[in-house]
């Protein structure tokens, strides 16, 4: 199952690197972040009901924008977001009804809240939810038709076999220029900022590019349109934010730096929004075409294409195992000292304890302590489920 290779390029030996991050008021970020909260609400409303989880999957959420009206001094919402969730899951346990509709609002509502400024789901928020309860080739009524609880799976009851075919990827340390445009979002979307500048919006992307040691950073930034009173303020405000991102950029290593901020302003276009994201004038998002699980976009590196966030935690591999294996890689790293790559490749109904195929990359790691850290990992796969619904974790 296990396979240690010693070659190793790291990235930062390449002479030119290419990163993204799309922040978390970006549409195609929204929707992976409103795929998994409604995993996580269902999982938590079975196992408070009935003490174990129902099968399903929310993976296919697509969000498309409302309009707005927006000048300086005012950005009002004329249009409501729209999500629609394509998926399947178990809408009652024998006779008990679950809420699935409501379960999907709440979460798609409690998200766009925490990445927006002035939403109000009452008002800007529709839901429309296209879930089914067939039955796959091969699968008993009871998978998404349970008779009783007696049929749902409980966290930690092992067992489970995997959903699917899959190949995921992790890595390890991040790189120079990977930690600052991962930085430079965390930053602006974190709340000492939004306190500090309350006038910015949320969907953030940053782009960075690096040849040799010469770093050029793209960063996108709203402004709210309602607290910014004309072009000379937006100006003002955008120089302002700009000073404190190179200088965040350059206390983070990157002293050769060009920063270019908000590029649609070079055509006399300022980057105004109404709630903070462009999702406000009706730009789509979808799940799975943003950052990775690490929260990256990261083609100079093995990449998975899987779209975690929504998949059912209880034995999607697609999920379980993208995680363990970005975690293994900083775990491999932390104990040798050097890079570190991780490949977990699994067939559909292998054990989720014994994964096809496990390959580390690392020049300097010791094969004894690799294997244990291995080993304990994919036994702990019943724990890694137990703590995606329990405690969340960020995939995007």
């Amino acid at each position: 199952m296990l396979s240690i290779q010693r070659e190793f390029r790291s990235v930062e030996d390449l002479p030119y690197e290419l990163v993204e991050r799309k922040g978390v008021g970006h549409p195609d970020t929204m929707c992976d972040a409103i795929a998994e909260r409604m995993s996580r609400y269902y999982a938590l409303h079975c196992l408070r009901e009935f003490g174990g989880v129902a099968h399903h999957w929310f993976d296919k959420v697509t969000l498309y924008g409302g309009g707005a009206d927006t000048d300086y001094g005012r950005g009002e919402l004329t249009a409501p977001y729209r999500v629609m969730v394509f998926g399947k899951a178990a809408f009652r346990v024998g006779a008990t009804e679950i809420p699935v509709r409501e379960l999907m609002f709440r979460a798609a509502a409690d998200v766009l809240a925490e990445v927006t400024t002035g939403f109000d789901a009452d008002r800007h928020l529709v839901v429309e939810p296209a879930v089914v309860d067939h039955q796959g080739s091969g699968r008993g009524v009871s998978r998404y038709q349970p008779a009783s609880a007696a049929d749902l799976v409980a966290p930690r009851s092992g067992g489970l076999v995997s959903n699917d075919t899959n190949l995921l990827h992790g890595y390890a340390p991040l790189s120079r220029l990977e930690s600052a445009v991962l930085g430079l979002e965390n930053l602006i979307n974190g709340p000492d900022f939004k306190a500090r500048h309350p006038d910015t919006g949320w969907d953030v992307k940053v782009f960075g590019s690096r040849r040799d040691d010469a770093f050029s950073l793209v960063v996108n930034m709203p402004f709210l349109a309602a607290r910014i009173d004309s072009m000379d303020h937006y100006l003002s405000r955008k120089a302002e934010i700009q000073k404190e991102l190179e200088e965040f950029a350059a206390s983070s290593g990157l002293r050769d730096l060009r920063m270019l901020m908000n590029a649609t302003d070079r055509n006399g276009r300022p980057y105004l929004t109404a709630l903070g994201s462009v999702a406000d004038t009706g730009d789509v998002g979808v799940v799975g075409r943003g950052n990775r699980v690490n929260g990256l976009i990261t083609p100079m590196r093995p990449m998975s294409i899987e779209a975690p966030a929504g998949k059912n935690p209880l034995d999607h591999t697609g999920k379980i195992y993208n995680v363990m294996a970005m975690r293994l890689a900083r775990q491999v790293h932390e104990t040798s000292g050097g890079p570190a790559q991780v490949h977990i490749f699994t067939s559909k109904e292998a054990p989720l304890e014994r994964p096809d195929e496990v390959v580390v990359t690392s020049p300097d790691a010791d094969e004894t302590a690799v294997r244990a850290l291995v080993e304990a990992a994919v036994a702990g796969s019943g724990e890694l489920t137990a703590e995606l619904i329990e405690q969340g974790i960020t995939l995007w």
